[in-house]
């Protein structure tokens, strides 16, 4: 489990989740257990600590 450590990063990786980037610029969750889209963030920047799709930090279907 990924957690604050209060310095604007996050320590470990947030397991289970993967995100990607619109084409309108907005990032996006996807539950990768589920396939379930999640958060979408339109603010500046992508979610701290989660994998992007695709990169192989997690297993399939972690």
């Amino acid at each position: 489990m990924a957690t604050n450590s209060g310095n604007g990063f996050r320590r470990g990786a947030v397991t289970a989740r993967t995100q990607f980037q619109h084409s309108n610029g907005d990032w996006q969750k996807r539950d990768e257990r589920s396939g379930r889209f999640m958060e979408r963030k339109s603010s500046e920047g992508a979610f701290k600590g989660v994998a992007r799709e695709p990169d192989g930090r997690d297993t399939k279907n972690s």
